[in-house]
C-alpha cells in the first residue's frame, strides 16, 4: 500500500506521479502517491515536458492540482504508452488494381528501413511488383503475411517506428472490425422461435425399396421394425395391405396420386446401407458432373472482367490477309551472316509501327465522348505466363530499329514471365500484337485490349505455290511464297471495315517490302 505524501515536483526527477483517490483540489499542493520508475526515464521526461507545456510550472517548479490534473487525465495513463506508429497501406500500383497479395516480405521485424529501400513483393492484376518505402525507421510490426490474398487497397499491412525508439511497444491500431466488434449493439425484439417438427432420415432395405417405388407408396407411411429405424421388406409388404384394403380396384389401378412430402435434411448414413433419397457425403469422389473451384489469381480475374468488358462493350470487326515474307526471312538471313538476330516477330512490330505512323486515325482510342488521337506509338506485345497473359510495351516502336525492338522484346518477355515488370512497362500501349504463330497456329482473332483501338493477331508462316503474277510471262511456272495469315480486329466505333482495309494493306506492303520501313 502506498503512503500518500505532499511534495513539490521538479523537472528532471526520475518519478512518475499517479492521482490519488484522495486528490483534494483545495489544497495548495497536490496529495498524490509516490511510485519509482527509474527504468522508464524517456516516459518521465516526456510526461514533464508535456506538463510544462500545457500549464507552465509556477515559481520554485511547484506543480498545482489543476495543472497535474490536466497533464496526468490528457498525457499519462497508469500504463505504458505505445509508441505512435508510420501506417504502410497497400497502395495502388496500377491504374486497374482494386486489391493485390502478398507474395513475400523482404524485410523482418525490428530491421532498419530507409526510404526507398524493397519492403515487400505484391501481386497486382498486372505482375508481381516490388513495394517500396517511403519513409526511414524500424519495421515493427508486419499485419498481413506472406500468403494474404485479396488485400483491399488502403489497407493496413504493416506498421514502422521512427528510429530510436522501442519497435517494441508500437501502437497497433484498433481496425474497423475491431470497433464494430466493440460496440455492443442495442439488443432487437426477439423474434418468436417457430417449433419445426423433428426430421427424420429414412433408412430402406433394397427389397423394400423396390415394393414401394413401384406401387408408388409414400415411406412416410410405413412403421419401420427393423434395428435403427429400417424399414423392411415385412414393412413395405404391410403397407401395402393396408393400401390395398382402404383403396378401390378402380383408384388401385391408377397411379397414386401425388402428395406433398416435407423436406427432409441430408444427412451422413450411419451405415453401409442405402439412404432414402441418395445424399452425397462431404470428403467421398463426386458424381459424375461436379467440379472443385479453382482459386484464381489477380491476374486471371483482371483478365476475365476486361475480356468481358471488351466483348460486351466495343463492337468487334474482323479482316484478314495473307502476307507473304520471302523479304523478311531473305534480310534474317544476311543479318545472321553479321551475327545479329532478329524474329520474324520483330520485323511485325517494327510494320505495324510504322504503318501506325503513315496512318495516324487508326492511333486512336474511344474516350468518354469520343475518338481521342494519341501522339505516341506504344506498341503492346502479347506475353503468356504461368499467370495469364500480360503486355509489355515497346515504347516509341516506330523510331526504334528492328535490332533495338528485338532487344527490348526479349527484355520485356523475360521480365513478364519472372513477374519483375514495372508498371511503366505494361500501362500505356496504343496498339497490340499478339502472335500464336509458333504454337502452330494458322489464324485467329483476338480479343481488343480496351482502350485502345486494335489488336492484330499474327499465325504461323507456311509454304504455298501460287500461280504466276499476272505481270509475268504466260506459261511461267507457279511460284513458292512462304504466307502468314494475319487478322485485325478493330474497334467498329473508331475504324470502320474501309480503314481497316486500308490500314492491312499498307501494313502488307511495309512487311513485304523492308526497305519502306526505313525510309518512314
Amino acid at each position: 500500500m502506498w503512503s500518500p505524501e505532499t511534495r513539490p515536483i521538479h523537472l528532471g526527477s526520475i518519478t512518475r506521479e499517479f492521482l490519488s483517490s484522495r486528490f483534494n483540489p483545495s489544497f495548495g499542493l497536490c496529495v498524490t502517491n509516490l511510485v519509482s520508475v527509474g527504468r522508464h526515464p524517456p516516459l518521465i521526461a516526456g510526461w514533464l515536458s508535456c506538463m510544462t507545456t500545457r500549464c507552465p510550472l509556477p515559481a520554485g517548479g511547484l506543480i498545482t492540482p489543476a495543472c497535474l490534473w490536466l497533464a496526468v487525465t490528457e498525457t499519462f495513463s497508469p500504463f505504458p504508452v505505445g509508441v505512435p506508429p508510420l501506417k504502410v497501406e497497400m497502395p495502388a500500383l496500377s491504374p486497374t488494381m482494386e486489391e493485390g497479395n502478398i507474395v513475400k516480405w523482404l524485410k523482418k521485424e525490428g530491421e532498419s528501413v530507409a526510404a526507398g529501400d524493397a519492403l515487400c513483393e505484391i501481386e497486382t492484376d498486372k505482375a508481381v511488383v516490388t513495394m517500396e518505402s517511403n519513409d526511414d525507421g524500424i519495421l515493427a510490426k508486419i499485419l498481413m503475411e506472406e500468403g494474404s490474398r485479396g488485400v483491399r487497397l488502403g489497407t493496413l499491412i504493416a506498421l514502422m517506428v521512427e528510429e530510436g525508439q522501442d519497435w517494441n511497444q508500437v501502437e497497433i491500431p484498433a481496425t474497423a472490425e475491431d470497433k464494430a466488434a466493440a460496440t455492443p449493439s442495442s439488443p432487437g425484439p426477439t423474434p418468436d422461435v417457430v417449433a419445426q417438427p423433428p426430421v427424420h432420415q429414412l433408412r430402406l432395405s433394397p427389397a423394400a425399396r423396390h415394393i414401394l417405388d413401384t406401387h408408388g407408396l409414400d415411406p412416410q407411411m410405413a412403421m419401420p421394425t427393423g434395428p435403427r429405424g429400417l424399414i423392411t421388406k415385412e414393412d413395405a409388404l404391410n403397407l401395402l395391405k393396408k393400401s390395398d384394403a382402404k383403396t378401390p380396384p378402380v383408384a388401385r389401378e391408377a397411379p397414386a396420386a401425388e402428395r406433398p412430402r416435407a423436406p427432409t435434411l441430408p444427412t451422413a448414413p450411419a451405415s453401409g446401407r442405402p439412404t432414402y433419397p441418395p445424399v452425397s457425403v462431404p470428403g467421398k469422389p463426386g458424381a459424375p458432373g461436379t467440379f472443385s473451384d479453382i482459386p484464381a489469381s489477380n491476374v486471371r480475374r483482371v483478365i476475365a472482367q476486361r475480356l468481358t468488358q471488351s466483348k460486351t462493350t466495343i463492337p468487334h470487326a474482323y479482316a484478314t490477309v495473307d502476307c507473304d515474307l520471302g523479304a523478311v526471312m531473305q534480310l534474317r538471313k544476311d543479318m545472321a551472316k553479321e551475327e545479329i538476330k532478329v524474329s520474324v516477330n520483330d520485323f511485325i512490330i517494327k510494320a505495324a509501327a510504322v504503318t501506325l505512323k503513315e496512318m495516324p486515325e487508326v492511333n486512336v482510342t474511344w474516350g468518354g465522348e469520343g475518338p481521342q488521337a494519341l501522339e505516341s506509338i506504344h506498341i503492346s506485345i502479347a506475353v503468356a505466363t504461368d499467370r495469364g497473359l500480360i503486355t509489355p510495351i515497346i515504347r516509341d516502336a516506330a523510331s526504334k530499329g528492328v535490332q533495338e525492338i528485338s532487344a527490348n522484346a526479349k527484355v520485356l518477355a523475360q521480365k513478364a514471365r519472372e513477374g519483375k515488370l514495372l508498371p511503366e512497362e505494361y500501362q500505356g500501349g496504343s496498339f497490340s500484337i499478339s502472335n500464336l504463330g509458333m504454337f502452330g497456329i494458322s489464324g485467329f482473332s483476338a480479343v481488343i485490349n480496351p482502350p485502345q483501338a486494335c489488336i492484330l493477331a499474327v499465325g504461323r508462316s507456311r509454304m504455298e505455290l501460287r500461280p504466276p503474277a499476272p505481270s509475268e510471262e504466260e506459261g511461267a511456272a507457279l511460284r513458292r511464297q512462304q504466307l502468314m495469315t494475319v487478322t485485325l480486329s478493330s474497334d467498329g466505333r473508331l475504324v470502320d471495315d474501309e480503314l481497316a482495309s486500308r490500314f492491312l494493306d499498307r501494313f502488307r506492303a511495309n512487311l513485304e517490302q523492308p526497305q519502306r520501313m526505313s525510309l518512314a
